[in-house]
């Protein structure tokens, strides 16, 4: 038994297993950001019904109940803010919004992204796959052009189109411990291949054995680290190869 007050005071970690929970977009940001210091961006930023889809509700209806159940007008916040007195720009997904689903407005591109997302948003059809492409080119500019670091923190779950685009192009790559990871589900995965798949295979640590992050570090370090992250990359060097390394130079940390 969990007590609700208890686990957020642990930052949503079980104190006797050490397990992640979910948290909600603005727990991240109270996690992260310093108090005082957080500017929301983008807020009146809704999605529309181009397609006017419908299942057993219609879309409209859907953005409608879930904008009503958190209080955010999708499925993912964005702001500037310091972190340990550092000047940021952070993104961050929340899966109670329609499971964190990437549409047309999950397109903003800070200085770190935290992602929980199921993935592309299908009420949205081709416009909400649109946006792989979309942030991915953005991306190009804020890293390759400009010489900005990115970072992606992949939390439970993160998978689709997310870590299709996204959540896999960061400079520097961190998950959350036992955070589920992937593009396809495992049913779906051994339906197509017609073989089995190991426990186990697309958690975090498993993704990391195999050379797919660079960092996982638990919730509570999370900030710590980051602030490190962000001093060594000030500290580096020279801009032209300022990147490639503080990339190695992560790497080297972590062994």
């Amino acid at each position: 038994m969990l007590y609700v007050r208890f686990l957020r005071q642990n930052k949503r970690i079980c104190e006797e297993c050490g397990y992640h929970l979910q948290m909600s977009s603005t727990e991240r940001i109270e996690l992260l950001i310093d108090r005082g210091t957080w500017y929301p961006m983008d807020e009146d930023m809704t999605a529309r019904d181009v397609l006017k889809f419908s299942d057993e509700d219609s879309y409209k209806n859907r953005i409608a109940f879930y904008q009503k159940r958190t209080g955010l007008t999708d499925a993912i916040q964005t702001g500037i803010g310091q972190l340990n007195g550092i000047p940021i720009a952070l993104g961050v997904m929340d899966f109670q919004f329609m499971g964190g689903s990437m549409g047309s407005v999950v397109a903003s591109m800070p200085l770190i992204i935290v992602c929980s997302s199921g993935g592309a948003r299908m009420q949205e059809g081709t416009l909400s796959l649109m946006q792989m492409a979309k942030i991915s080119s953005v991306l190009q500019i804020h890293q390759a052009q400009k010489r900005l670091l990115y970072i992606a923190i992949l939390t439970y779950p993160t998978t689709g189109g997310v870590t299709a685009s996204f959540g896999m192009l960061g400079d520097i790559i961190i998950a959350e411990p036992k955070a589920y990871i992937a593009f396809a589900g495992k049913r779906v995965i051994e339906q197509t291949l017609r073989q089995k798949i190991p426990d186990g295979f697309q958690v975090a640590e498993s993704l990391f054995d195999h050379g797919l992050l660079d960092l996982i570090v638990p919730r509570n370090l999370l900030k710590g680290v980051l602030s490190e992250i962000f001093e060594l990359y000030n500290a580096a060097p020279c801009k032209k190869f300022q990147n490639s390394f503080f990339n190695n130079f992560v790497r080297l940390l972590v062994f």
